[in-house]
Order: C-alpha cells, then sequence, then structure tokens
C-alpha cells in the first residue's frame, strides 16, 4: 500500500513537472534558468516530502488499532495467560488488575470461560486463593441445593386459594437430600399439581403485552425505590415455609469474610400465587428459548433424549415433545435456575426476558448450581431492568438520552423535534443487554468486556491502573449503555435526514439485529467514555 501511494506521488510530481516545464516555454533554457534560480527544484522537494509525509502517516494510523478493534480482539485471554495469572495458592496476581485488563481489551477465550465467568460476575473475589473459593462452592452448592429442594416442595405442597406455601408442608423426605444436578438426571418425576399450574386470568393479563407483571396486587413492592435495593438479596430463605434445613448446612457455616459482597433481603416473602405465576411464565419461556446457543456448545446441544426427558420431568415441564432433546434438556435447566432465582430474589421473582439472560450463561457453566450463582452475580446489576416501577429503566435511558446530547446536539435536537429525546426507542436494547442485537457469541464478547469493567468497579481498581489503555479511560459501571448511545449515533444520518417519527427509529433499532459489529461498537463506546465520563453521572 505505501509503495504504491509513493509510486503514485512520483507520478504525479512527473506530471507536474512536465507541465511547469511546458508553460515556462518548452527550452531547454527557460527550465535552466528556473532551476538555476532554484526555486523550482525547492518547490518540488517541498511538495513531494509533504505528499510522502502524509501518505506515511496516514497508512501508520490506518495500522493503529484501539482495543477494541477486530484486530486487538484476536489477542484474547488465552489459557496460557490464564493460568500464568496466578500464584501458587491460586490467588490472582496484582490483585485481578493485570486480568481485568486483558479481558477489558479482547475478550476470554471460549475454552477457560467456565474458569473465568465466576470471576468476572464476583462469584469469587479477585483476592479469594483456591482454598477460599473451594470452600465457597460448597457453600453455594448447598445453598442452591436447597433452593430446589423449596421449588419442588412447592409444586408437590401448594395449592391455589391457600394463599401460603406453608401449606400442606411436612417434614422433609428423602427428596431433600437429592440434590440439583442430580434431579436433573433422576429417573423420578414429580407429582405435578396441574391446578397450581394454572395462575388466574388476572395475574396473566400483565404478561399479554409486557416483559414484567403489572397486576397491582401481585406487584406488592412497587412503589419502593430503585436506590433502596440496588443489590440483589444474599439471604436465599425469604419464603415461609415450615421446615427448616439449617441443620443439614451446619458443617459450613456461611463465611461472609470470603464473600464477594455482603448483601440483605429487600422485601418481603411473596405470596403462594406469585410462585405459581412466576412457574407458569418461566416454563412457557423455557419452551419458546432461542436455539442459538447450540452451536456454541455442542456437548449439551447433543445430550441424549432419555437424560432431556428425566430433565423435564423433574422440573414439570410440559408440552416440550416438539423439542429436539438438546432444547429440551436446555429448557429445563432453565426452568431449575430460573425457579430457583425467584425463590432467592422474591422482590423480582420472575419477568419475560431474564430467561434471555440465563440462556448464555447456563450455555457456558454445565452445572446449575454454577449457572445459578453467575446469574445472581449477572443480576446484581441487570435486575433493575425487571422492577416493577421501571425506576432502573428510566435512569438508563435518561443516561443513554444525556450521552447523545451532549455527543451530538444536531441529533439530539431532532429527536425533540420527534419527541423521541427520552431514547424509548432502545428500550429493548437495554432490558435484555443487547441480546437480541447481537449474535450469541457477540453477546457473550459484550458481556464480558462489561462484566469486567464493573469488576474493577467492585475491587476499587481506579484510574492509574488503565493508564495505558485507551487515553487512560477508567472503568465504567455503565459501558453498556454507552454502547447502545454509540449504536445510536452510529446512524445518525439516517435518523437526522429519513426519520420523521419516534416509530421509524423504532423500526432501524430493532433491524439492527445480525448488523451490528461488536468491536466497532465497543470502540466507539469506549470513545464515549474517554469524552464524556465526567459529564456523565449515573449513581444507582
Amino acid at each position: 500500500m505505501l509503495a504504491a501511494a509513493v509510486g503514485a506521488i512520483g507520478s504525479s510530481i512527473s506530471q507536474l513537472s512536465r507541465t511547469v516545464f511546458m508553460r515556462a516555454g518548452g527550452g531547454g533554457g527557460a527550465w535552466k534558468d528556473a532551476a538555476a534560480n532554484g526555486g523550482v527544484t525547492l518547490g518540488f522537494t517541498v511538495f513531494a516530502g509533504l505528499a510522502l509525509a502524509a501518505v506515511v502517516f496516514y497508512t501508520a494510523r490506518g495500522r493503529l488499532k484501539s482495543p477494541w478493534s477486530r484486530r486487538k480482539r484476536k489477542r484474547v485471554l488465552s489459557p496460557q495467560q490464564w493460568r500464568s495469572l496466578f500464584t501458587p495458592d491460586g490467588k490472582l496476581r496484582d490483585n485481578g488488575v493485570k486480568f481485568l485488563k486483558k479481558v477489558r481489551s479482547g475478550g476470554v477465550d471460549p475454552s477457560i470461560r467456565a474458569e473465568v465467568w465466576p470471576f468476572l460476575l464476583g462469584v469469587y473475589d479477585l483476592t479469594s486463593t483456591k482454598e477460599e473459593r473451594d470452600i465457597i462452592a460448597t457453600q453455594k452448592r448447598k445453598e442452591y441445593e436447597k433452593l430446589r429442594r423449596q421449588c419442588r416442595r412447592f409444586l408437590k405442597n401448594w395449592s391455589p386459594g391457600s394463599g401460603s406455601l406453608t401449606e400442606g408442608m411436612g417434614s422433609p423426605d428423602s427428596e431433600d437430600v437429592v440434590s440439583a444436578r442430580e434431579s436433573l438426571s433422576s429417573e423420578e418425576g414429580l407429582q405435578y399439581n396441574e391446578e397450581a399450574d394454572q395462575p388466574t386470568s388476572s395475574m396473566m393479563d400483565g404478561y399479554t403485552g409486557s416483559k414484567r407483571i403489572t397486576d397491582s396486587n401481585i406487584a406488592s413492592d412497587s412503589d419502593s425505590s430503585d436506590s433502596d435495593s440496588s443489590d440483589g438479596p444474599e439471604v436465599s430463605q425469604t419464603f415461609n415455609f415450615t421446615e427448616s434445613t439449617e441443620d443439614n448446612d451446619a458443617d459450613l457455616p456461611l463465611k461472609e469474610d470470603l464473600s464477594p459482597s455482603n448483601m440483605e433481603v429487600q422485601s418481603e416473602p411473596r405470596s403462594g400465587e406469585d410462585f405459581a405465576t412466576w412457574q407458569r411464565i418461566i416454563r412457557l419461556d423455557a419452551i419458546r428459548a432461542d436455539a442459538d446457543w447450540q452451536t456454541y456448545s455442542p456437548v449439551q446441544a447433543a445430550v441424549s433424549d432419555a437424560k432431556a426427558r428425566r430433565a423435564a420431568e423433574v422440573v414439570g415441564l410440559k408440552d416440550y415433545d416438539h423439542l429436539d432433546p438438546g432444547r429440551m434438556f436446555h429448557a429445563a435447566r432453565l426452568v431449575a435456575v430460573l425457579e430457583a432465582y425467584a425463590l432467592y430474589d422474591p422482590e423480582i421473582g420472575y419477568c419475560q426476558g431474564m430467561s434471555d439472560l440465563l440462556s448464555p450463561i447456563i450455555s457456558v457453566m454445565t452445572e446449575d448450581h454454577e449457572a445459578f450463582w453467575c446469574f445472581v452475580g449477572f443480576m446484581k446489576k441487570a435486575r433493575h431492568n425487571f422492577r416493577l416501577d421501571e425506576v432502573g429503566i428510566r435512569r438508563q435511558l435518561n443516561t443513554v438520552s444525556k450521552i447523545i446530547k451532549y455527543k451530538d446536539s444536531h441529533l439530539y435536537r431532532h429527536l425533540e423535534k420527534l419527541q423521541a429525546e427520552d431514547c424509548f426507542f432502545v428500550y429493548r436494547m437495554v432490558v435484555v443487554l443487547f441480546r437480541r442485537e447481537l449474535t450469541f457469541e457477540q453477546t457473550l464478547c459484550l458481556w464480558e468486556v462489561v462484566w469486567a469493567d464493573q469488576a474493577a468497579i467492585r475491587a476499587g481498581i481506579g484510574k492509574s491502573a488503565w493508564s495505558r489503555i485507551r487515553l487512560q479511560a477508567p472503568p465504567t459501571d455503565d459501558l453498556l449503555l454507552y454502547a447502545i448511545a454509540a449504536s445510536v449515533l452510529q446512524r445518525r444520518k439516517q435518523i437526522i435526514e429519513k426519520y420523521n417519527s419516534m416509530d421509524e427509529i423504532l423500526r432501524e433499532c430493532n433491524a439492527m439485529a445480525g448488523h451490528l459489529d461488536v468491536w466497532k461498537l465497543l470502540d466507539d463506546a469506549h470513545d464515549l467514555v474517554v469524552t464524556l465520563h465526567d459529564k456523565i453521572e449515573t449513581p444507582l
């Protein structure tokens, strides 16, 4: 490229020389007189030098790639690099700073995602040792199994109209000792309560045209503010059960000093009707889940028909005969983890869209209890997208609006003219974090970079640690919102020149699906962080 450019410049200079020569009269004397005076020679020399320098600069600039570009993306965190980041006692070196930098600039090799994600999502502290993580893993597995036992007992014992989860509960039986993982391969199906799976029509109305329950009888906590519950609940025992299984876990006390974060329950226990509704919607969404994960996780996609059917029976899945074994097993895992989360965080429970966020996680994490705790870590931030009062959604849409306003006042004025400055047209991107706009693999890449920033925030890693990355841009808790704003700004010309209503912009945003370059998107998002992070304040 450089040689061709230099050659072109040489040809241009030669042509210009002949032109000047002819205009000087074509005679050798005229040219010699000009050369003798040095004017023409100096002029051509300066011109050629400047042109050559411009080409060299332009070509070199083209080779400069930001940490987010496709070229840099090839340098993912490899298995060899991942192993080299640990000390002999299994602790990340330099408190995980180098680790986060690597993920932030290139993502994670697919073969080690299951090992890396628990660190990014706060299941393990960045400063923990191998021994501490083993203790936490055992404790978390038992907590998840307890939640699954509660789900199974509810299926067996609750009936509509009782209004309580304690009704009909007896003492723990032999099923209580079955682990959640084992239950998905058990031959024993649940004795499913047909009536409990049929919530009243008024409870279902909120799902007809919305991603969340809107019935006022269900939304008992909808008046609470977003800032009052910025973190998810740490205590999993939030529904009222008559029996207690704490004695079973007496050998594993909660080691709060080893936990990455200590949170408290923010809401009162919900009713049995709520949980029955959540179960109903969870099963429907699980059956309808996309199959785009199958190429990424061929081992899970190739599960046997017998194993898939046992898993479906254990969680009370219905109407799954049209699914292939891989999708059937995936749906059963979605049900198991989402039901457990509904018990764990009853303020949020379950809303449509949460299955979209969980699906990539269970495709990477092969054990349900590990997938569950990664999902809990993910939802510490994402849970605000599913609050009944939508305070979290409005705050995020407002942040996207502010980014566009500060970056491109012309585009913002056009949005104001269309009464679209609230940026409601990116609602779907905010709720499910680009899940519908990106391919499966692109989604994983984007989320990993976002999680790396959030992990840095949790660990208190400040600007100095990022001094060599992209103009000293600090990590931000809202990188996703900068990416959403970037996707809109990339289409500013079409929006300004062609669209005259918010509906038209909404259709344009929905049409982005499958046409986004995730690393270009992150590049632009990072540029926005560099320029605007001091102006954009987005506290939860």
